[in-house]
């Protein structure tokens, strides 16, 4: 069933194409940002019992860099996430309840759009970021809501990401406690702008009902960046800690060997979901 013939939106989106997918249903929306000037799509992937009728409700996870989650042509290298086959196998297994995920696309604007402070490395200037988390509220956001059946409140939704993406994702929590109670942070750029979103996150208090830290070993080809990098993570972890997530809010995963890279990030994704949004 079309999206649109469930719920009647304000603000139609230019494109709407269902897509097959071995697993679930996946939807493509064009979206206009007002907030960014430019135009991305929205990945949204049904589970196998949504149909649009009824008063079920589903929770919802959001997840940057859609283009890398759904399917292997449209992703990095080459290789997705395996979101619609990960989520379709833990929703049949009654390990998580039914879902819709929703990838955001990103745009040739990244790094500027996930970047919140000046730069160095990487070298941005003007960033952006900053406008990211009213980008969600005000535009991604209502677009699902009005089309989908979606459960609001933060214990029903999540947000996360990678690398930057996942940068982005702990900035939008600091940025707006109470909007997102699941907490997705892959691979996290926490280096940017002199570690700057670390110093920020000690005085932070309001974190989500849970919260997946992963991490690799060997993200870089660095030994003495990849433990700058891991130490970072292992700091990231104890202000959690500090601020009183315990075992049952906190999982998390430094994993020996594993790399910066979609693959890393797929093999890691089961556990974070069923950490997540487990019953």
């Amino acid at each position: 069933m079309s999206p649109s013939t469930t719920r009647q939106s304000k603000t139609k989106p230019a494109v709407t194409v269902a897509l097959p997918v071995s697993t679930g249903n996946l939807w493509l929306h064009e979206l206009r940002s007002r907030i960014f000037g430019n135009t991305r799509l929205l990945r949204v992937w049904l589970p196998p019992d949504y149909d649009g009728w009824g008063d079920t409700r589903y929770p919802v996870l959001y997840l940057n860099d859609g283009q890398n989650l759904f399917d292997p042509a449209t992703a990095f290298a080459g290789v997705h996430w395996r979101v619609g086959e990960t989520a379709t196998r833990l929703i049949a297994e009654q390990k998580i309840r039914p879902l819709i995920i929703v990838g955001i696309d990103n745009t040739k604007n990244r790094a500027c759009e996930y970047i919140p402070y000046r730069s160095k490395d990487p070298r941005v200037l003007r960033p952006m970021g900053k406008c990211y988390p009213d980008f969600l509220q005000r535009e991604v956001m209502p677009l699902i809501e009005e089309r989908y059946s979606i459960s609001k409140g933060p214990e029903n939704t999540g947000l996360g990401g990678s690398s930057l993406g996942g940068l982005i994702a702990l900035y939008t929590q600091l940025a707006t406690p109470g909007i997102f109670g699941r907490l997705l942070i892959e691979s996290p750029s926490l280096f940017v702008a002199n570690r700057k979103i670390l110093k920020e996150s000690t005085r932070f208090t309001s974190w989500p009902e849970r919260t997946y830290l992963g991490m690799g070993t060997q993200e870089t080809g660095d030994s003495e960046k990849n433990a700058r990098i891991v130490a970072d993570a292992r700091e990231l972890e104890a202000v959690f800690r500090e601020a009183g997530l315990d075992e049952q809010r906190l999982k998390v995963r430094i994993e020996e060997g594993a790399t910066h890279s979609e693959a890393a990030w797929a093999a890691r994704f089961p556990e974070a979901l069923e950490f997540l949004y487990s019953s």
